[in-house]
């Protein structure tokens, strides 16, 4: 297995936690990984994206040119990397915030309404780890339960009572894939 994800978004929808929480699970599940963030000057609501490299063996750069996957949180990230991805590839988008139609029939997209079904169950924040839970089910890289099992790891003392509502974004995001 040798493979990648671009997670993008703007500052503040939690795009480099997910790539930290797809990183852990990958190494807990034995992986060669790598987690690469890019942002502008002002994190909260500019742009911001991260690289998750993935393989069986070593991962020599985390810089990617055509990632072979794409994670878009919004319409700016949805506009500048849908001509970038490899043909074969995988695009979750959310929908809530991405009204434009697909231009590519090479590659696989899953609309997922992310930031509907995050404020529906409580906490329109959660639209990250719903767009988590959607990857990892289009592209089962890695099980759910190792992602819960970083949650736990990397959701400690104040942001424990987060758990709950993680987890259920999580599963919801998962479920929303066919």
């Amino acid at each position: 297995m040798d493979s990648n994800v671009l997670i993008a978004g703007f500052g503040g929808q939690g795009v480099l936690f997910i790539g930290q929480l797809l990183a852990s699970a990958c190494m807990a599940e034995g992986l060669n990984v790598t987690w690469s963030p890019a942002y502008g000057a002002e994190m909260r609501g500019g742009t911001v994206n991260c690289t998750v490299c993935m393989s069986d063996d070593e991962v020599a750069c985390s810089y990617i040119d055509k990632p072979e996957n794409v994670i878009a949180l919004n319409a700016p990230s949805f506009e500048r990397f849908e001509s970038k991805i490899k043909p074969g590839g995988i695009m979750v988008v959310n929908s809530s915030l991405v009204k434009a139609a697909p231009k590519r029939n090479d590659i696989t997209y899953k609309f997922v309404p992310m930031t509907d079904i995050a404020h529906n169950s409580g906490n329109e924040k959660m639209a990250n780890i719903v767009s988590l839970g959607a990857f990892i089910k289009a592209f089962p890289v890695v099980k759910k339960e190792s992602i819960v099992k970083t949650m736990y790891k990397k959701l400690t003392g104040k942001k424990a009572q987060m758990l709950e509502g993680n987890i259920k974004a999580l599963d919801t995001g998962y479920d929303s894939v066919n």
